[in-house]
């Protein structure tokens, strides 16, 4: 997967907000033939479904960057195309952007359910659009309601017992492509959740301010993706500049694993617990 790919990808799976569409299913039965068409879809299968239902993930459920992938090694896999999804007769498909953007329209007419994994920048509220929410309709799509609130209880817990510090400490996501984040992005909710105020003050996805960088620096560093060498800066990226280079010399650095926020997930926490932790160092 190409660096440009992989942004796109984390940029729209943390942006992005709003309820999920109700499954294209009214099946009340459990389904036995899942297949998923991409590795967001992928989380969430590989951790609510039980091994027998899966019938194929994507190809990228194994990759780096897949947060589940030691649970995906040697599950069946399957291109997101039509053709080739077709051929396995699932009784339930699973995407979030997998096979494009008319793969529901064109399985609904092939008769085959699309459970459709909803984008949120919610961290915790009590509403669907929130990873809760989420989590919650995920798993009754799947058939496995009682696993599903097992694991929101449990995502509530480890949030709960996070130290909320209140020192106004501030912190700065940065991506070796140069890119940050403001408000209404589920990073800047991620930051907040480990008690920091976010150094972007601006919503939306954006270059790092180096104008401001250079007479003002953020408590801490959210070094994300600096693990994977296909998302490393080309010569015109911002992470060229002397500027971002000391913040990542002279801050507090916190190194998040892309698989923490890829996608909108439990796994998020593992990400505000690193934060939390390193910041109170």
């Amino acid at each position: 997967m190409s660096r440009l790919a992989i942004f796109s990808l984390l940029a729209f799976g943390l942006s992005a907000c709003g309820a999920p569409p109700k499954p294209q299913t009214d099946r009340a039965d459990r389904p036995m033939r899942i297949v998923s068409l991409d590795y967001c879809a992928d989380q969430y299968v590989l951790k609510l479904a039980d091994a027998e239902q899966i019938l194929a993930i994507s190809p990228d459920g194994v990759k780096e960057f897949s947060y589940m992938r030691h649970e995906a090694a040697g599950v069946p896999t399957v291109r997101p195309v039509a053709e080739d999804v077709l051929l396995l007769k699932p009784d339930l498909v699973v995407r979030a952007y997998g096979g494009g953007p008319n793969a529901a329209a064109f399985f609904e007419r092939a008769d085959v359910p699309v459970l459709t994994v909803g984008w949120t920048s919610n961290v915790d509220s009590e509403e669907v659009g929130s990873i809760p929410g989420l989590i919650h309709y995920m798993a009754e799509g799947l058939g496995q309601s009682e696993r599903g609130r097992a694991l929101v209880a449990e995502f509530r817990a480890r949030l709960e017992a996070l130290r909320k510090r209140t020192n106004g400490e501030t912190a700065l996501y940065m991506t070796p492509a140069g890119i940050t984040t403001g408000p209404g992005s589920m990073v800047h909710e991620m930051l907040l959740e480990a008690g920091f105020e976010n150094f972007e003050r601006k919503p939306g996805w954006r270059s790092l301010p180096l104008e401001r960088l250079a007479y003002e620096q953020p408590d801490a560093i959210a070094a994300a993706f600096f693990e994977q060498l296909t998302n490393h800066p080309d010569s015109w990226s911002p992470m060229k500049h002397p500027v971002a280079k000391r913040q990542m010399n002279e801050q507090t650095m916190v190194p998040l694993k892309g698989a923490w926020t890829a996608c909108g997930g439990w796994f998020i926490l593992d990400a505000i617990e690193a934060l939390a932790e390193g910041g109170a160092e």
